[in-house]
């Protein structure tokens, strides 16, 4: 079957932005603009087709990443004439406890729109998502949302790009009116007006500029030349040489400056109105399709030789997949990004990560949580694929006789955990069950067992991504659980280096057990994980023991030494030992290798790491004294103050452990006025007076005993 759009007409895009921002809606307004749906859903009433779960519903918020695929002729600004163009559309979560869903997404997809209130302007998630698309080098888009509410502000929101994200960043249409007098767009390539009489309009009524905007829509105009012919030598030669440039040849400009990474359009009004269309533009006009994009680097897997693979049909299949997901009507499916070749349903594939051939048996494109089934996929593609058993998210998949393995997706660790436990009996075997597929969705989401108090412990990166994990326990799984108080998810690791010896002897008549491992530890590089190297040569260890030594070791590590916590950023070197031809078992092995470890953890000068939180306090002058007081007792770094109208804005680095709480604190500190947000930062040592307290307490730290 011959593929129905041109790779070039192909647009793989994501919603990124800020909680309550407006992604979601705007999705809407792209959906209803190109006919897939017929009435813009509301997300507080949830109607929406992208908000799709229950709890999503109830919430008024997004939790997981959903695609949806929509078509868009450009209608007013045509670069590539009146050609139909096929957008994938991935609209994420904005809350900062989902930004898995952020980071998965941005690593496959070829584009981004990023959504701003234009009440708001930059917001700490904004600046996330933005360093987040830095990370994968997509090109994007700024659409500053809701400038028709009272409040909406399309310049300050722009000057807050400028300030906090991006010089580079500027329109290429500007707004008619202010506030709920917005009526339309300038637009600066064509220099016409498009106005509207209600946002909700279906078409637009186009007109030449009104002369009391003229002038500032050519100062615009000119700021915008200025900065997109930079990406052009020969259009900056023409520039600078004062000759005018068609209108092809600046739309190119603008193409070639948003695809380079360096720029970015911004775009303005109500994402639930006709506006949305010059966004559909925008997006077909300017942003890369998946030959822009170029090809996609690899390694063999055998020869770690490096590997390319250019975006075409032609090419061997290769995909990544980006997405696990839990459908109650046909079970597992996998989303998968391809970057080469056609992928035919009832053919085989490889899992370059495990070596497993998996059979295709379903390919289904998602609207949502709708699924249409298709026979083929091609190259510059999003589809899902139904059934696989042993595909997880960041995994290669390729043809069988052309291995490579692609760069996987880095998740950040939890912060947070919950001890966990079943209601009854009947509820035990489901529990596990249950907990093992959410964690095969989530990769941010981890299930440990602590065998020193029988329960078993959940983690993730914030309470609400732990309070919606249960809550799908509950209703997708019928799993009823009691849930213990929220415990900060702190590391232990080690500053030094050591060498150990770990024995393992046991005789009690009969065959005995012995095991002996000599190795050496040492601190590695922080974030870079941990590393087991065998050296042992001339037999002195027999091969068949090495894998139980390392999984031993292992074991040891995620137990922790300290406190109880996970072991991170080690490298183990194995260098010596010794066996015994009757006596030595894989068993005992292991258990001389988790004692070597814990020897040698605690010769190494062993630290507790704990998560330390950005954290933005926007507050009443009045209550600002007490806020910054506040933060300073839980152990904050203040890193500037600055004001948002009429409002001081606090960013500060704080402990996670001193956070809990704090939202019925700081209401109570500034009579309801005060509100804040956080994300996780990075890991940083404890100081040891606190840390002294927390292994005294055998490693569980409950809410607001830290540094107390």
């Amino acid at each position: 079957m011959p593929r129905e759009f041109p790779i070039e007409q192909t647009r793989n895009i994501g919603i990124i932005a800020h909680i309550d921002a407006g992604k979601t809606t705007v999705t809407e307004g792209v959906l209803f603009n190109t006919g897939l749906i017929h009435k813009i859903g509301t997300v507080h009433a949830g109607e929406t087709v992208t908000d799709w779960m229950e709890q999503e519903r109830e919430r008024g918020i997004t939790i997981t990443a959903a695609a949806v695929t929509c078509y868009w002729t450009p209608k007013f600004v045509k670069l590539a004439g009146d050609v139909k163009h096929k957008i994938n559309i991935i609209d994420t979560p904005g809350h900062v406890d989902f930004t898995v869903e952020v980071e998965r997404s941005l690593r496959v997809l070829d584009g981004a729109v990023v959504v701003f209130d234009g009440k708001m302007g930059v917001e700490p998630q904004s600046e996330t998502v933005w360093r987040q698309a830095d990370k994968y080098s997509v090109p994007r888009m700024c659409f500053i949302n809701k400038i028709n509410q009272t409040g909406g502000d399309f310049y300050k929101s722009l000057d807050a790009i400028h300030k906090r994200l991006s010089p580079n960043a500027f329109p290429i249409q500007i707004p008619i009116g202010f506030e709920k007098d917005v009526c339309g767009v300038v637009d600066l390539v064509t220099m016409k007006s498009y106005t509207y009489k209600e946002y909700t309009d279906k078409e637009f009524s186009v007109s030449e500029v009104a002369a009391d905007l003229k002038d500032k829509a050519l100062e615009w105009r000119h700021k915008l030349l200025e900065h997109v012919v930079e990406s052009d030598d020969a259009l900056m030669e023409k520039y600078l040489a004062g000759q005018d440039l068609t209108e092809i040849e600046f739309l190119t400009a603008i193409r070639k400056a948003t695809q380079s990474g360096k720029f970015f359009p911004v775009l303005g009004g109500d994402g639930r109105g006709v506006i949305v269309q010059t966004l559909l533009d925008a997006v077909t006009n300017f942003l890369p399709n998946p030959i822009d994009r170029g090809e996609v680097k690899g390694t063999n897997p055998k020869t770690k030789e490096e590997l390319m693979r250019k975006p075409a049909d032609t090419e061997p299949f290769t995909a990544l997949a980006f997405k696990i997901a839990t459908d109650p009507f046909v079970g597992k499916l996998a989303f998968f990004r391809v970057y080469s070749g056609i992928l035919t349903a009832g053919s085989y594939i490889l899992n370059t990560r495990n070596g497993n051939k998996e059979r295709v048996g379903r390919i289904v494109r998602m609207h949502a949580d709708e699924r249409q089934d298709i026979k083929e996929v091609f190259a510059g593609d999003i589809a899902a694929l139904v059934g696989p058993k042993e595909t997880f998210t960041g995994d290669t998949l390729c043809e069988l006789e052309h291995p490579i393995l692609l760069e996987a997706i880095k998740f950040p660790e939890p912060v947070i955990s919950v001890a966990i436990e079943p209601k009854t009996k009947a509820d035990q075997e489901k529990m596990g069950l249950a907990l093992q597929k959410l964690a095969e969705e989530d990769p941010t989401f981890k299930i440990r067992s602590d065998e020193e108090v029988q329960q078993t412990l959940i983690s993730g990166m914030g309470e609400l991504h732990l309070e919606i994990i249960v809550d799908r326990m509950k209703r997708e799984f019928k799993v009823e659980a009691n849930v213990g108080r929220p415990q900060v998810a702190f590391k232990e690791t080690i500053r030094g280096k050591s060498e150990s010896e770990g024995k393992y002897i046991r005789q009690t008549g009969g065959r005995g057990q012995y095991g002996h491992v000599v190795i050496k530890l040492e601190a590695n590089e922080p974030g870079k994980g941990t590393e087991f190297i065998n050296e042992i040569v001339g037999g002195v260890i027999p091969k068949e023991y090495i894998n139980p030594i390392e999984k031993g070791i292992r074991e040891a590590a995620d137990r922790g030494v300290l406190a109880g916590f996970p072991v991170i950023d080690w490298k183990v070197t194995l260098f010596d030992g010794s066996y015994h031809e009757v006596d030595s078992s894989e068993i005992a092995f292991k258990i001389a290798g988790s004692m070597a470890f814990q020897d040698a953890v605690k010769k190494a000068q062993p630290i507790l790491l704990e998560p330390i939180m950005k954290v933005e306090v926007i507050t009443p002058e009045t209550s600002l004294g007490d806020v910054i007081g506040d933060l300073n007792a839980k152990r904050s770094k203040i890193l500037e103050m600055t004001e948002k109208g009429h409002l001081k804005v606090v960013d500060a680095l704080t402990p996670l452990a001193e956070m809990f709480g704090y939202a019925t604190q700081i209401r109570s500190m500034s009579q309801g006025q005060a509100s804040y947000t956080m994300e996780f930062d990075h890991y940083e040592e404890v100081p040891r007076n606190v840390a002294e307290k927390i292994i005294e307490g055998v490693g569980k730290i409950r809410v607001g005993q830290v540094g107390k």
